[in-house]
Parts: structure tokens; sequence; C-alpha cells
């Protein structure tokens, strides 16, 4: 163990005249750093490194060590195939060698048990495949400049953190996320928390997997509080997951069982992980790993437990991007093949949100200027996100349960093509548009005071929980930051919502016996249209139906 490793901060200088914070934690004392006049801890282990003997299972508690343990610079990340070129030009995603990756990070303004200040608790998101702690983005600085205590963490991811082996546990990843807010309920308190005010907040796949935490039972009492951007309470078919280790496997010439991926290198299991992986996405499908349901840690669907009332009594903030699906179609040159194609993008995207001719009818009717791009977009993002929120704050609100207060994100970056995307609002919620790499999403440009505004919002729901607008009832208020309108809007998301909820009782399409949601028959015509979307070009193979 590295216990005087270099100082290795974000760039702002250390206080050399202040002595370096050092707290007591379970496993041992940390040394932190002093910087933009909070104190810093970075990397410190809360659970121990999940290779060897700890492979592809739960996690275990760290060993305890002796002296001072110095936690100056970002601990390793968790094993993870890169962005593709064209991601990686918008999003940042550092990598940090080394094995002690189930490492958290804590930034508090006054590190003293008896500070008892509120907290927060950042769960990355990258499609359960990629991110880390390390994000510059993540910087905490703001939210103990402004008297939280701030903590985010690393978890495993992909095949690591995801994959559905017959001989061990599911859901490792998540299981790493119960083991860091515990770690956060018992030792909080000595960097100047309060377990008792602890609110997790996460984007995208750490939405999702905050979804899963409140429907946890083992994670009751570990928050108080919850904010979900851009990620729904969901859980992955089964036989999905199953399918992507089958085909790594394949590739690999190796077993589909965890004894035998332990014995593949890490370099080479994440990079046939990437292959196998590579045309899949959020808006039009395709094989990926995800949160399952194990009879365990997630005992049933989490957005049909929170429909039946799990975690009621802890207040929600919950919202969206005005143009999320934007993301996964500019960088990639989707949006013109969507557009090209026409019909048969409208169809692929019926395959996806498994619907019939209505509903993409009804948006072209609300919108009949729109290209099909910006159709197949929203309709997508409805059905996976929107309309199922809008499903739990309904549900919340008629049985009198605590507060959901949601929100949309509309300010447009000033990146080409990119509008008000996915993932666009973090730099704004964590006040940190000055790092650079904020302005590789947002641009030169982005409005410091949308970013206070945003940011005071977060700061107050984990202070008191209210953000500063109504909460969720008959009327749909939602406040909508960088919009051009009234900062609170009511329903402006539902006549969309409505065309969801009528096709929610119609048929579904043909699915294979036993089949998840997400799997159709191979063969039919809207499989066909998918495959299409996928490959590069759009090209129709010889043979296919269009």
């Amino acid at each position: 163990m590295d216990l005087d490793r270099t100082d290795e901060t974000t760039g702002d200088a250390a206080r050399p005249d202040l002595p370096d914070p050092v707290v007591r934690t379970p496993y041992g004392a940390v040394r932190g750093r002093h910087e933009r006049g909070v104190a810093v801890f970075r990397g410190i282990p809360y659970a121990a490194p999940p290779f060897g003997p700890h492979r592809f299972r739960p996690p275990v508690p760290p060993q305890p060590w002796d002296g001072v343990r110095d936690t100056g610079a970002f601990g390793p990340t968790p094993p993870k195939p890169p962005y593709s070129e064209a991601f990686a030009r918008y999003l940042a995603d550092p990598v940090v060698p080394g094995d002690d990756c189930l490492n958290l990070n804590v930034w508090t303004p006054e590190p003293s048990p008896g500070a008892r200040l509120p907290v927060l608790v950042w769960i990355h998101g990258g499609a359960l495949t990629r991110g880390s702690s390390a994000v510059p983005v993540y910087d905490g600085s703001a939210f103990a400049r402004d008297g939280v205590v701030l903590v985010t963490f690393n978890y495993r991811l992909g095949v690591e953190g995801y994959g559905l082996f017959p001989d061990v546990p599911a859901n490792p990843g998540l299981r790493d996320q119960l083991a860091a807010l515990e770690w956060v309920h018992e030792a909080i308190a000595a960097f100047g928390g309060d377990p008792d005010r602890v609110t997790v907040f996460g984007q995208s796949a750490g939405a999702i997997s905050i979804g899963a935490l409140l429907a946890a039972p083992r994670a009751r009492g570990l928050f108080r509080r919850a904010v979900l951007q851009s990620g729904p309470p969901q859980s992955t078919d089964r036989d999905r997951v199953r399918r992507l280790v089958r085909r790594m496997a394949t590739r690999l010439k190796v077993p589909a069982t965890a004894a035998a991926f332990a014995a593949v290198d890490r370099a080479l299991l994440a990079e046939t992980q990437a292959e196998v992986g590579r045309r899949a996405s959020p808006i039009l499908g395709g094989p990926a790993f995800g949160i399952v349901v194990d009879g365990d840690l997630v005992p049933r669907d989490p957005l049909e437990a929170l429909l039946d009332g799990d975690a009621g009594d802890i207040p929600l903030l919950m919202g969206w991007t005005s143009e999320e699906h934007l993301l996964w179609l500019a960088p990639g040159g989707l949006t013109e093949r969507i557009d090209r194609l026409g019909a048969v993008a409208m169809a692929g995207a019926m395959a996806r949100c498994h619907c019939g001719p209505d509903v993409p009818r009804g948006y072209r009717n609300a919108h009949p200027d729109a290209p099909v791009s910006e159709l197949l977009g929203q309709m997508v993002t409805d059905h996976l996100l929107r309309f199922p929120l809008h499903r739990l704050a309904d549900s919340r609100a008629s049985e009198g349960r605590a507060p959901s207060h949601l929100y949309e994100f509309g300010w447009r970056s000033g990146l080409p093509g990119l509008g008000a995307c996915h993932a666009l609002e973090l730099g704004f919620v964590f006040d940190s548009a000055e790092v650079p790499d904020a302005a590789r999403m947002a641009g030169p440009d982005a409005p410091h005071e949308l970013a206070r505004e945003m940011h005071t919002a977060w700061v107050r729901f984990a202070t008191d929980g209210d953000p500063g607008w109504p909460a969720w009832d008959a009327r749909h208020p939602v406040r909508v930051f960088g919009g051009d309108g009234d900062p609170v809007a009511h329903g402006p998301r539902d006549p969309g919502m409505a065309l969801w909820e009528a096709t929610a009782t119609q048929p579904q399409p043909t699915r294979a016996p036993g089949a998840g949601s997400g799997t159709l028959l191979r063969g039919t015509r809207p499989f066909s249209a998918v495959r299409r979307l996928r490959r590069p070009g759009g090209e129709r193979r010889r043979g296919e139906a269009g």
C-alpha cells in the first residue's frame, strides 16, 4: 500500500499555509489536502481490490492499515474499454492504473465530527460500462463551498460488474454501490457529514442504479433522499445479459462462467466487451449489461416495486434534458442516417418501443415539420425515460407519499448538433463549468448564472428536501432550467405521455416464448429495421426486408 504518494490534485494549488487534514476512517487514518478553501480526500478504499479470489464476487471490506494513508490523488479506476473516438470528443473518462479500484473521494468544508452537514453521494453514469469518480466535471468543490459534504466513488463496470454467470451472485457492481453507501453511513461523520442526512444522486446508469437501491431492502436507512437524472428505475432481462456473456465467451473461446472469465487478461476482456457491444445504444437497443432481478439484492423489478409503494417515504428529485437523444445520434452521424432512412428508421423505433403505428402518428401530428430523427429521438426518450418517471411521480402523488419534484434541462450546447443532450446538465449541477472538460460538451460560453441556479437547487434539496419549486401534483409542475418560457411549466410533456398511456394496454409485438420486454422474434420486419439502423450507412443486406 502506498502511504506517501505525491500530491496529484485537479490542478488547483494546495494550501501550503495549512496542515493537511487528517481523518480516521473505520480502516485507518487518511491525509487529504486543502484546495479552494475546502478539504479534499481522494482514493480512499471502501472495499478490497476486486481481483484474485474476489473477482466477479460481492465486495469485501478493505484490509485495515497502520499509519496515515495519503489520499491526495484519485485512486485506480475499474477496468473498462475507452469511448469510441466520436464520443471521446465530448466525454472525458480518465484511466488510473492499479488494482485498488473500489475507492471513493470526499470534499468537505469542515472535516470534524461536530459539523453534521448534509451529504450528497454521487453515482456516475456511463451505461454501466464506462466512467469513474475521477471525471473532472464531478469535482465536488462547489458543493463543499456551499456547505455540503460531497462523496463520489468507483464501482465495477461491464462484465466485471454486471456479467451474469452461473457460479457467482449477480449484480456485483450494484453490490459495490451498496458497500460504498455502507461506508458513508459508518464513516462520514468524521468528515463533517451527517449520516442521517444523506442524499444519493446519479445520472443515466447512476440514476438507474439509484432506482434499484431505492427498491433494495438492504439499502433501507442508508439515504434519506434521492435524485434521478436522466435514468429511470428499471431492470434488464436476464436472457439479454446472458446472451452478451455467451457472445464474449465464444470470442474468447472459454466457458461462460466467472471462473473461466477470471482467467482472462483484463485488457482483453474489456476489448472483447467493447467489440460485442459496439452497435448497441440506448436509442436503438442491442446487447447491453444491466441490473437484473436476482431474488436477493434486487428482489423484483425496481419500477414495479416503487409503483407499489416501496421507498414511499423518500423524497425524490427526477428529470431529463430536452433532447437526450442527440448525444447518441449526433456524434456518429446517426441523425442524418435516420433522416435518410425515414420510414425504415421509424419501424426500428417502433420495435425498440414495442408500439404500433398510432404512437409515431401522434408525434407526427403534434410536430408536423420535425425531421424523422427528432420524432424518433423524442418518442424513444419518452418511452424509456419520461413515461416511467411520470408514472412514478403520479403514483406517489396520488397515494400521498413523500414529495416528488421534476425538472427539465433545456439549455442547448454551443457545439453543433448536441442541443440539450444527455449529460449536458452535469457541469451545471456540479457548478464546474470552468473545468476544461465541461466545455468539451457545453462549448466555451456556458452561462454561469444557470449553473448557479441548478447547483443551488440540488444543494437545497440535499439540505431540506425543497429544491425551490412546487412538488408534483395533478398540475404536473416541471422546473425548466435554461428554457425560453416560464421557469415552471405545467405538463410540458403531457401530450407525449398520453400517447404512451393509451398504448399501455394494447397488445404488444410478438416475442419469443420466455423472452423479456426487449426481445423481438428475429425475422420480423421491425427487427430487420433495427439491424439496418445499427449498421454503418444503414445498408440493406441481400435478402433482407426493407
